[in-house]
């Protein structure tokens, strides 16, 4: 059973994984036993956990949480082991995100001596590490531009603009990378290429 050794020693799902989990694992290890040109790049990737999203239309979301340590051995695959799982997991889009843990912010209190121990790092706040989960969702497309749109009735929408080189091989992909942020963060966002002739 080492289809097991891909997830993570320390993650709570090596103890119990779900359906879903066993079914990427195996997957892993059958991409790392059957292909030659992937084996040893796959060898050392682990992930942490996984989980089906709704993404609309009737289609589903595979989002697979990577330790962030090996995010960057993910990224020089991501393309082609993207395809792969894409196959083995029909009509459901899989994504890579890498597991990322926000830190509160320190209170401001009168006896806080025990609070001044360590700064927190600008990496964990939670502005930091949603960035980074925008990054990683469309990860290989550049994000060439925001936006903030505020409604009148307060809610905030926040408009990505994508680099128009790639828009043929993910057009297909933005309601889904839309949702699962929405699912992650709790932020509406809309994806998009930019018009022609407009400035980011």
């Amino acid at each position: 059973m080492a289809a097991i050794n891909k997830i993570a020693p320390n993650s709570p799902s090596r103890q119990s994984p779900s359906e879903l989990e066993t079914a990427i694992a195996g997957a892993l290890f059958d991409l790392e036993s059957n292909t030659q040109d992937l084996k040893a790049s796959l060898r050392p990737l682990q992930f942490v956990s996984a989980r089906e999203v709704e993404v609309g239309h009737g289609k589903k979301a595979i989002v697979v949480f990577v330790p962030v340590p090996l995010l960057q051995n993910f990224h020089k695959i991501q393309q082609r082991l993207t395809r792969e799982l894409e196959k083995k997991f029909s009509d459901r889009h899989v994504l890579f995100v890498a597991q990322r843990r926000i830190l509160a912010r320190p209170k401001r209190s009168v006896n806080s001596r025990t609070n001044q121990t360590q700064k927190r790092p600008r990496s964990r706040t939670l502005t930091a590490v949603h960035e980074n989960i925008l990054a990683d969702l469309v990860y290989p497309v550049e994000i060439v531009g925001k936006r903030v749109r505020t409604k009148e009735d307060g809610s905030k929408t926040l408009k990505v603009v994508l680099d128009e080189k790639e828009k043929g091989g993910v057009d297909h992909r933005l309601d889904a990378y839309g949702e699962v942020y929405r699912r992650l963060t709790g932020r509406t966002v809309v994806f998009e290429f930019p018009q022609s002739g407009a400035e980011y």
